[in-house]
């Protein structure tokens, strides 16, 4: 039966993180542990987000590594259990989402983090103890402020999937002023990856009629301000709808995602320095291509739906023009023109497909890929 449940409260408007002490008076939370990382505080959005809090800010924890792993979760749960905490805020982009998540999970779980994974079966094991999360986002990408979800590397070096209604934030405080400063490159991986979620989200043959509407809509706006708000990033509205697409595309994946997310997570997996965002906008155009002979793609019109949305005005059947539009759209930001600009090589193909195919996006994909299918889009994205 499809899941359809939409639960976080969201404040999306320019100073929404002002909020943050009420939220957290709303939701229980008496000592919040925040988690950003080092560049949100070297930037100063640290301090911008929590200036509400005056001159007793709470607790930072802000040594989230690019991808998280279990051990700064770890790191971070001592931080949590030595100030007697009793839930998270997490400032930035979805870094620090995934890692508040994890936190989430094991300060008030015992055991490895793996077995909570969503691929070990372990979502049913996250209980209604798990600590809450309120959710600042500084980055308009990840939509990881509403998602039920969370990508960590455990200890054995898979990077797995963590999913649960209780891991879902309390609060979202989507403040596009804390990504005026966010720099051209990040502005567009970011805005690529909400994109790629929308697309993809619209794309899975799962069944969720609000989540399409929702993927579409968000689509429309990222698509219609992403150079924006690369070009100039002052551009206030620019910033706002990409932090509404951001949001949107963060809802509409509870849908379900697919082939671009399960190989961009098995590369991340192989090379953690890879960044999510960047991956996703190279691979992409890719995974357009082998979709459109799915039958649900063809029998909704999904590819023209799409490009309607794109303001492309026509789209092939075998889906050129929409690979063709985002690989020119890559090009105009200033994103790589493949993965062999980002260290990736032939030689990493078959242990990626492994993890990809072990991925928990791999089976809401619209088309079930074989071994030698991920092969395929992972050469021709090179």
């Amino acid at each position: 039966m499809p899941l359809i449940q939409y639960l976080t409260q969201v404040h999306l408007e320019f100073g929404a993180a002002a909020l943050l002490p009420q939220e957290c008076q709303r939701v229980g939370m008496l000592r919040p542990l925040v988690i950003s990382d080092s560049g949100v505080r070297a930037a100063g959005v640290l301090t911008r987000a929590l200036a509400a809090w005056g001159t007793h800010p709470p607790p930072v924890f802000d040594q989230t590594p690019p991808n998280p792993n279990e051990a700064a979760v770890r790191r971070a749960v001592e931080q949590y259990k030595k100030h007697y905490c009793d839930g998270l805020i997490a400032i930035g982009g979805g870094s620090p989402m995934d890692l508040a998540k994890g936190v989430a999970i094991a300060a008030t779980h015992p055991g490895p983090l793996k077995a909570f994974a969503t691929i070990e079966g372990g979502s049913l094991s996250i209980s209604k103890a798990t600590a809450p999360v309120i959710a600042v986002p500084t980055t308009a990408g990840t939509g990881g402020e509403v998602a039920r979800g969370a990508l960590i590397t455990v200890e054995d070096g898979r990077k797995l999937g963590f999913h649960s209604q209780e891991l879902m934030p309390r609060a979202a405080l989507c403040d596009p002023e804390l990504t005026l400063s966010l720099p051209p490159r990040l502005t567009a991986a970011t805005g690529m990856d909400a994109i790629a979620h929308c697309m993809e989200t619209f794309m899975s043959a799962a069944v969720n009629p609000p989540a399409d509407g929702i993927a579409l809509d968000g689509l429309r706006r990222g698509w219609s301000h992403l150079e924006r708000a690369t070009r100039n990033g002052q551009d206030r509205e620019a910033r706002w709808q990409m932090m509404s697409c951001s949001m949107q595309g963060g809802m509409a994946f509870q849908k379900g995602l697919g082939c671009v997310h399960s190989l961009s997570h098995a590369l991340a997996s192989v090379d953690p320095g890879l960044h999510h965002g960047c991956l996703n906008a190279l691979l992409l155009p890719a995974v357009i291509r082998f979709n459109a002979s799915a039958p649900s793609m063809q029998a909704e019109w999904r590819l023209l739906r799409m490009a309607e949305a794109m303001g492309l005005g026509h789209c092939d059947p075998a889906g050129h023009t929409l690979a063709e539009a985002v690989l020119a759209m890559n090009q105009r930001l200033g994103l790589p023109a493949g993965l062999a600009e980002l260290g990736v090589d032939p030689g990493m193909f078959e242990r990626v497909v492994t993890g990809a195919l072990a991925d928990h996006c791999h089976r809401s994909n619209p088309r079930l890929a074989t071994r030698e299918d991920y092969l395929a889009m992972l050469a021709s994205s090179l």
